[in-house]
């Protein structure tokens, strides 16, 4: 298992580490302590063009080269970024028209990270010759065992840029979208206002204007600039897989933040990389919530440099950040109670960022393995030395695991980009919230979970939920009938089908296609302010732990061959559907018209449980965070205390502590931020299992 550390050996030369006569005298003391650190493995290069390319065709590759040796005498692998994130200001100098513009026409100037326009082709030459060049140097150093291209993208509001290369790039994507200007026109229903145009060079892009632009001109927007963004990446895959073709190459991503598809661009590299910030929040299930959809961006086709399906943690914060108005220390025991939250979830590689707090630039305060100082504190050098060697031990065992879901969250970037333009029947309404509702429910029954496009194979999930798919293709409407007509269980929600993927509404009644799934027809919805509630009056076997508010939006739903689970119970729809079944094929489709609190979404994963039978991993307190890796023949369990005390757990069958190499029986208490590594002992493996492990 790969452990290892972001480090940045250019900001170590003298005179800010090493010395005059041996200005690189630092790389080897670094390297020793990350040996000691138990990091086998280091990201370079990211944000090195100006060191790398110092003047317009002078490469000088070698200091790289002088590091990767340094890290090859000390046994250690390295990640190498193309640094394609930090265009040199030279390069910014000579081309100006690179810099990007803004949706008000203005300069984002050069200095910082980031300052260029993706569709800019002078940038995208000087990139693409920057990275051939690093590739033709370096790609065949022992110690290289995988690529990252280029550094977080989409980062600092740099998804879009508004420059006369873009619009020439938005006009031949449109015209190779929609082939005639008759059906751009008619798709993006610009009849609207009169905006019709009779040339591609009229379509605009959505600057600033005094009101909103057309939500089908804006939507597309979206998908171009997302298209750029996978392009660029693709255009540098594909260049290392030709010069380098046995080292893998990645991205490091987080989820929902960055305004691209990542489905789509994780189609185009070897294995997912993440970014990680789970040490500065403070709720668990959010954070999971972001490590499992970034998990399932790459379902198939993995290609990592250990040959293991999983993704990898490119950015774990080794400490406090830099960038929010407060910036705490992380508290002892929490980074590694985080570090295995991302190991029980699939991360088959941690590397933390990063080695050492610099000395110059905009990071100096930014948390590290170690400080300034190195006879300051070990604190956290310590702690990621004691993760690095309790993972070693467990590498064996994690070898060739992965996650295995048997619930699944649909997400499509197109339908949270339409959520997101103005105009909505309730502005109150965030999908991002509403997803986590349903998460946090499945979270803390430890059921796990899947994300997927609506477009995939969705027959291995026993439950699908399909929260507010606002935006929903025919396509995508027929492939959610053959899963249920197939047996499987879809619930769906208010809010989904109001519009086709042209962001055209339907005149065939809402949800758009789904009308006969559900077996009923919204015919109104109702939106409330934060401070409205109706509620919900619940009938038959649907289990109530409290009174369920209905909050945000209720529909207005007229059922036809449901069943009714739940009604309003008061205004003037008091008594209609609230929440409906239906059956469809072998399968059954549940509607849920309204959103409500936490506790209803707990309430039904406990009904689904019993009605989809849906397995819990283990059956544990409720404050105890649960997750499995598996293989044929194997399961590990990761217990996870995110307290501030101790934590009761009683076993009623042995079970074999990882971490200790100890057996478990009876009592076990789980100190304040502490994990439990777990399978069962060989002597209850040759009992009769069942299927959910009873601890």
């Amino acid at each position: 298992m790969y452990f290892g550390v972001d480090y940045y050996p250019e900001q170590w030369v003298f005179p800010f580490g090493g010395t005059a006569e041996n200005p690189e005298a630092q790389w080897q003391q670094d390297a020793q302590l990350m040996v000691a650190a138990g990091f086998n493995i280091v990201r370079i290069g990211e944000f090195s063009w100006g060191l790398c390319e110092p003047e317009d065709g002078k490469y000088d590759f070698g200091w790289l080269k002088r590091v990767m040796d340094v890290m090859g005498e000390h046994g250690i692998q390295v990640v190498l970024a193309t640094p394609t994130a930090a265009p040199p200001i030279w390069l910014a100098k000579k081309h100006p028209e690179i810099l990007p513009l803004d949706e008000n026409g203005h300069v984002k100037h050069e200095g910082p990270r980031r300052a260029v326009c993706l569709n800019s082709d002078v940038y995208w030459n000087y990139a693409k010759r920057l990275v051939e060049n690093m590739a033709r140097a370096l790609g065949s150093h022992p110690q290289l065992v995988a690529w990252q291209i280029d550094n977080s993208l989409g980062g600092n509001f740099t998804e879009a840029a508004f420059n006369e290369d873009t619009r020439r790039e938005w006009h031949f994507w449109l015209e190779a979208k929609y082939e005639t200007i008759e059906r751009l026109n008619q798709r993006m229903g610009l009849r609207h206002w009169g905006q019709v145009v009779s040339a591609w060079n009229q379509v605009p892009m959505p600057m600033t204007a005094p009101t909103q632009h057309n939500p089908a001109l804006v939507l597309d927007w979206c998908r171009f600039c997302s298209d750029t963004i996978v392009q660029f990446v693709k255009m540098q895959a594909d260049l290392l897989h030709e010069i380098t073709p046995d080292r893998p190459v990645t991205t490091n991503l987080r989820a929902l933040r960055h305004r691209f598809d990542h489905f789509d661009l994780a189609e185009v590299i070897d294995f997912v990389s993440i970014e990680s910030t789970a040490a500065i929040q403070s709720k668990p299930a959010e954070i999971a919530c972001e490590i499992d959809m970034l998990r399932s961006l790459k379902k198939t086709g993995v290609r990592t440099p250990d040959g293991d399906s999983g993704f990898w943690v490119m950015e774990q914060k080794a400490g406090n950040v830099n960038w929010q108005e407060v910036n705490s220390l992380v508290r002892p025991g929490v980074l590694r109670m985080f570090t295995y939250q991302l190991v029980s979830r699939g991360a088959n590689a941690v590397l933390f960022f990063r080695w050492r707090q610099p000395r110059i630039g905009s990071e100096k305060f930014h948390g590290a393995v170690l400080p300034h100082h190195l006879e300051g504190s070990r604190r956290v050098f310590d702690e990621i030395t004691h993760i690095g060697e309790e993972l070693k031990l467990l590498a064996p065992a994690l070898k060739d695991t992965k996650v295995v879901a048997e619930a699944c969250i649909l997400y499509s970037h197109d339908n949270d980009w339409a959520l997101q333009q103005p105009n909505q029947p309730n502005k109150h309404f965030s999908l991002r919230e509403h997803v986590q509702l349903i998460y946090n429910a499945l979270h803390d029954r430890n059921v796990l979970v899947d994300f997927a496009r609506p477009s995939e194979d969705l027959s291995k999930y026993k439950i699908v939920f399909a929260p507010s798919l606002h935006l929903l293709s025919g396509g995508d409407s027929d492939r959610l009938k053959l899963y249920v007509q197939n047996g499987g269980t879809l619930i769906g929600t208010f809010n989904t089908g109001l519009v086709d993927e042209n962001n055209i509404a339907p005149d065939t009644g809402f949800p758009h296609d789904l009308t006969d799934l559900f077996g009923l027809e919204v015919q109104e919805f109702d939106a409330l302010s934060p401070s409205e509630e109706n509620h919900m009056t619940f009938k038959g076997a649907f289990p109530t732990s409290h009174l369920h508010p209905a909050k945000l939006w209720c529909d207005l739903i007229e059922p036809k061959d449901c069943q009714i689970l739940a009604t309003y119970s008061k205004d003037f729809y008091a008594g209609k559907p609230a929440i409906t079944m239906n059956t469809f094929g072998l399968g059954k489709a549940i509607y849920i018209g309204t959103q409500s609190h936490q506790h209803f979404y707990h309430d039904l994963v406990a009904w689904l449980r019993q009605t989809a039978g849906l397995q819990p991993l283990l059956k544990v307190p409720e404050n105890i965070e649960v997750s499995m890796r598996e293989k044929e023949g194997s399961r590990v369990y990761f217990l996870l205390n995110h307290q501030n005390s101790p934590v009761r757990i009683q076993f009623y069958k042995p079970m074999h502590d990882f971490l200790t190499g100890s057996n478990i029986v009876g009592n076990y208490d789980i100190p304040p931020h502490g994990v439990l590594v777990i399978d069962e002992h060989p002597e209850a493996k040759n009992l009769e299992t069942p299927q959910t492990a009873q601890v």
